[in-house]
């Protein structure tokens, strides 16, 4: 099972995860919101060890990368943890 962190973690360390993990939170999301990231390339599901922990799919890694390396390409100056974390958010709940 994955490792029991919060969201604010998760963004914190993100680019220290393999890009095909999948990222799950418990909702309401938010930065201290429980999140783990499964590292399973063949899961096109929720995997059933978040499940069991009441998570739900958060983001893949790769695509929370992309997010944010194209959001900051459009700031003045660097954004701060919090701030990455809440416009991560922001998309997480808005994309579908």
């Amino acid at each position: 099972m994955g490792e029991l962190v919060t969201v604010i973690d998760v963004v914190r360390d993100l680019d220290s995860f393999d890009s095909e993990a999948i990222i799950c939170a418990k909702q309401p999301w938010a930065e201290d919101s429980q999140a783990m990231v499964i590292i399973d390339p063949q899961a096109r599901r929720i995997p059933a060890e978040a499940e069991s922990v009441g998570m739900t799919y958060f983001l893949e890694v790769f695509i929370a990368r992309d997010f944010l390396i194209g959001w900051r390409a459009n700031l003045d100056t660097e954004p701060t943890l919090q701030q990455k974390c809440a416009r991560l958010i922001e998309y997480a709940i808005t994309d579908v």
